[in-house]
């Protein structure tokens, strides 16, 4: 992003804006840690209005329990200049059911960019123990532009949120005027607003709230985007980060388009692992008794849909929805070896389950959640590119032709997903940025948790993460699968995550845990539960960060 001078904006947002709440403090007074941020005092107490807001807490819904309140604050769309337009921030809790020992505030992200987290106290009630539900109010939040937080709108149809694009010279040049189409659509219609939904912003609202709460520090779970976000407020706060943890880790140097890539790159020692894994079950389900062997009956399914879709319970496949599906499927070498077991019967002319090959194409387009009235339906969408193509347009190349050399390239380097990752998007349209990307790099305590075969974000991507948070420790799941690790009934995970968030302290070292079947399926299904986290997003793309 490169966006103005942030002097002002980061003076206000750590001096100005923390000040009124925590006075008593010296330490919440501290400046940010951004060397922009000493040079603007004239701006204190710019922000003093938004933190002297009192939410008005109410029930959620009807049909939701008493304890779980919601409420809306106000907050700057551009916090430069905190005057002028207003947005909505909606945002919820759990109260601590243990007041004598409640230790703070523990807010949470689901994913994304673009996924609502309004709903996940509920979701953390679930999750965490007693013991950590007496030691936090539980806080969400609908980050800003997204679900009942001031919801942004492109405009656009289903068939223009369609961003499984993989690269097809005869197609190539409809992909480039649809990616035009789309950036110049979502300009038109919230261009004055666009700019300003982005992970530093989302950041900066996170600790308007922390103030509005009157709290010195936050604690916070974030998983897939949520560690970004997180990782983000720690650079921009690092005197307010409590407790952190970060499950599922993006690398902040790769967001954005680098993580799209590295979808890509991730799936193909994941392909390679899933033909040994098949190879060695060949009697069981027959797709060959060598690597080699179950790679080519992979390759001739793809070829024979791309030549005329395969059919499954009336669901046309073609090549490419296989090669697409496979690319999530392949990190569970059970449920991939499934699916690809029923699309070689439905080729075969044989009956063919949809329901086992659902972990292998569902993954790919579930069921949008059920969404407010209120939110317009391409919500999810416009949040999403406003983030990815916002945070960092510097990472786009604005030559269509560039996209299409990388889409050749990287299809022929990772045949199952590299031209979808690598061919053109909005982006390649959208206004620069107007800040700088965020360049993680600091001391804050943190704990990173990863799976090593998550399909959204490798285990490189953790151990980027964890590399830029220097005071961060991280666990690492060898055997792991699935998108989104905590909890997952495994003890070593699970107690040394517990264990942080009860008592703030951090392992001495790294940990080393191994999966186990059961983790690892209930590892899996957290990317499912109630839709967040780690869910494709929206319904029609190919998957959530």
């Amino acid at each position: 992003m490169q966006r103005r001078s942030l002097g002002p904006l980061l003076a206000v947002s750590v001096t100005a804006l923390l000040a009124p709440a925590l006075a008593t403090s010296t330490a919440a007074a501290a400046p940010a840690a951004d060397p922009s941020a000493a040079s603007s005092l004239a701006a204190k107490g710019a922000l003093d209005r938004y933190v002297k807001q009192k939410p008005q807490w109410k029930r959620c819904a009807a049909d939701s329990p008493a304890e779980f309140e919601c409420a809306t604050i106000k907050v700057p769309l551009d916090y430069r200049a905190p005057g002028g337009k207003r947005i909505d921030l909606a945002i919820s809790r759990i109260k601590s059911t243990a007041p004598g020992k409640r230790h703070g505030v523990l807010l949470s992200n689901p994913g994304g960019p673009g996924g609502e987290g309004l709903y996940m106290p509920m979701a953390m009630r679930e999750r965490l123990p007693k013991a950590a539900q007496q030691k936090y109010d539980l806080i969400g939040f609908d980050p800003r532009g997204v679900g009942k937080s001031s919801p942004v709108s492109c405009g656009l149809v289903p068939e223009e949120e369609n961003w499984l694009r993989p690269y097809k010279e005869e197609t190539f040049g409809k992909d480039v005027a649809w990616a035009r189409d789309v950036a110049k659509k979502c300009k038109e219609k919230a261009g004055d607003v666009l700019p300003h939904i982005t992970t530093r912003n989302t950041a900066r609202d996170m600790d308007l709230l922390r103030a509005v709460l009157g709290e010195k520090k936050i604690s916070y779970m974030g998983v897939s985007y949520g560690t970004y976000l997180g990782a983000v407020y720690t650079q921009l706060f690092p005197g307010r980060a409590d407790r952190f943890v970060l499950d599922s880790a993006v690398d902040p140097a790769r967001a954005w388009r680098g993580m799209i890539q590295w979808w890509a790159e991730g799936a193909e020692p994941a392909f390679d692992r899933w033909t040994e894994w098949a190879a060695e079950r060949a009697e069981k389900y027959g797709l060959g008794d060598t690597p080699k062997k179950v790679d080519r009956t992979f390759w001739e399914l793809v070829a024979q849909a791309d030549e005329s879709p395969i059919e499954v319970e009336g669901q046309p496949n073609t090549g490419d929805d296989i090669r697409s599906g496979m690319r999530g499927a392949v990190f569970s070498p059970k449920a991939a070896t499934e699916g690809v077991v029923e699309l070689k019967k439905a080729a075969e002319g044989k009956p063919a389950s949809a329901k086992k090959l659902s972990a292998f194409a569902g993954s790919e387009r579930p069921e949008k959640a059920g969404a407010a009235a209120e939110v317009p339906s391409d919500n999810m969408t416009a949040s999403f590119w406003a983030v990815v193509c916002g945070d960092n347009s510097a990472a786009w190349s604005r030559d269509p032709e560039s996209y299409r050399r990388d889409a050749i390239e990287d299809k022929g380097r990772y045949p199952l997903y590299g031209d979808f990752a690598s061919s053109i998007k909005p982006c390649a349209f959208w206004d620069r940025s107007a800040e700088p990307a965020t360049k993680v790099n600091n001391k804050a305590g943190a704990l990173v948790v990863q799976n090593e075969w998550d399909p959204q974000t490798p285990l490189p991507s953790g151990q980027a993460l964890h590399a830029d948070l220097k005071g961060s420790k991280m666990v690492t799941v060898l055997g792991g699968e699935g998108h989104g690790v905590y909890p997952n009934g495994n003890a070593c995970t699970d107690g040394t995550v517990t264990g942080y968030l009860l008592t703030g302290k951090l392992p001495a070292k790294d940990v080393t845990c191994r999966a186990t079947a059961a983790s690892n399926e209930e590892a899996r299904k957290n990317q499912k539960r109630d839709v967040f986290p780690g869910s494709p997003l929206p319904e029609r793309a190919p998957g959530r960060f």
